[in-house]
This record gives C-alpha cells, structure tokens and sequence, in this order.
C-alpha cells in the first residue's frame, strides 16, 4: 500500500508518521510537499500533527490553502482514504471535509498524555482491525482539542454512526472526568459521510512500539492496510 504524508509549514509529526509506516509496517511511503497539487498516485494520504503556519488565525485556517488541499479535496471525492491526525483534522475541519471545529481545551492548557478511547464504530477502513467497545490507549498533545459541532449536527452524527472514538476511562467507560478537553460527546475522531476520511485528535504513529508505552496506534495503521487489501 502507498502512503503519503502531507508536509505542511510546521508540521512536526510527518517524521513520526513515516517511521511508523516505513520501518514498523513495512509499507510504502513518501512525502508530499504543501506545494505538490498532484496526489493520484496514492492509496492513503496523511495530514499529520504539528503547528501548521504556526497555527496563526486559527488552527488549519491558513493550511486549507495550501495546494495540496485541491488535491486532497479531489482525491477524496474520488473514494480515496484521508487521515487527518491531529492539526491534519483541523485542517480537514477547515477545509470543509469533516464536520465541527476545535476550541481551546477546557483547561486553556496544552495538554499531552496518554489518554483511553473506546472504539465506537469498527466499520469503517481505519478501525475494522478493532473491536466495537475496545478500549485503546493513545497519546494526546494538542491546545484546541476541544471538539464542537451544534445539536443538529451531533445528532446527524449520533444517527450516521460517524462518531468513531470517544475519550473513556481504562474500562470503556464515557464519563466527564475522562474527556481531557471538553469536547462535546467526549468526542475523539469522527469520519466523512462516505466512510473514507477520518479525523482524530489522538496520535496513532506515537504508540506503535512496546518502548513508547502502547502498540495501540498500530491497529489504526493496519485497519487502513487491511481494508485496501480486501478491496484487491
């Protein structure tokens, strides 16, 4: 499978993300400059965590204009498989490609630490390798993390089964004192209405080692593997 990690200006986990998938999974993988418009060649692109333009104006409101989000735009509505990890949500967020926005966490603090998510939906390409109610354990480190959409919308996404993880204590459990930001519905990631781009603020490509203290990120990498080898 051929991936591609989308470097913007202050991208800081495109490093991350390509250690993980080159020398961890064993895949093909390649770097995409924001000034490339031209992504076809690709099975999955990466947006991948940092600081874009310095996150100035607001987090992803520069990087949507960048040129490579013409092509990300189309090669989405062709079908193809977009992860937005992180400030890569944001910018997909902004770009009109998934739904809400982010707000300044609840604590007004940059926070970074593991923290536990139950799997909400199993279905869809970035999480078949996991189980409906699983429990994974994956890093945070974001300032605006704090997910917001208005009723009428978290309700279409409640229906849609599009809310894919949701913050959790260790037993699954969704409670207030388990959502590290205040995002409404402890929301942690949710997918496009075709079931093919997904944004999450958690860092999969942070915990694919035994070293890093979780192997969990893994499973969000192979569920993206293994749904495109099904699809051949």
């Amino acid at each position: 499978m051929r991936f591609g990690v989308i470097t913007f200006p202050g991208s800081n986990c495109d490093y991350d993300c390509y250690w993980a998938l080159k020398n961890i999974l064993s895949q093909e993988v390649e770097f995409i400059w924001h000034k490339q418009e031209r992504v076809d060649d690709f099975d999955c692109l990466i947006l991948p965590g940092g600081f874009s333009y310095g996150d100035y104006l607001r987090t992803g409101a520069i990087a949507k204009y960048s040129p490579v989000m013409k092509g990300v735009r189309r090669f989405a509505q062709k079908g193809g498989l977009v992860l937005g990890i992180c400030n890569g949500f944001q910018i997909l967020q902004e770009a009109g490609l998934l739904p809400g926005v982010m707000l300044q966490n609840e604590s007004l603090r940059f926070i970074c630490k593991y923290v536990y998510l139950r799997v909400e939906n199993a279905q869809t390409p970035f999480t078949r390798g996991c189980q409906k109610g699983e429990v994974l354990k994956i890093p945070i480190a974001h300032a605006a993390g704090n997910f917001f959409v208005e009723r009428p919308t978290l309700q279409k996404l409640r229906r849609e089964n599009r809310i894919v993880l949701r913050y959790c204590d260790g037993e699954g459990r969704v409670t207030k004192t388990s959502n590290p930001n205040g995002a409404v519905d402890n929301i942690a990631a949710v997918i496009n209405d075709n079931g093919n781009v997904l944004g999450m603020m958690p860092h999969p490509e942070r915990c694919v080692e035994p070293l890093l203290g979780s192997t969990d990120g893994r499973k969000i990498f192979q569920s993206i593997i293994g749904s495109r080898d099904e699809e051949r």
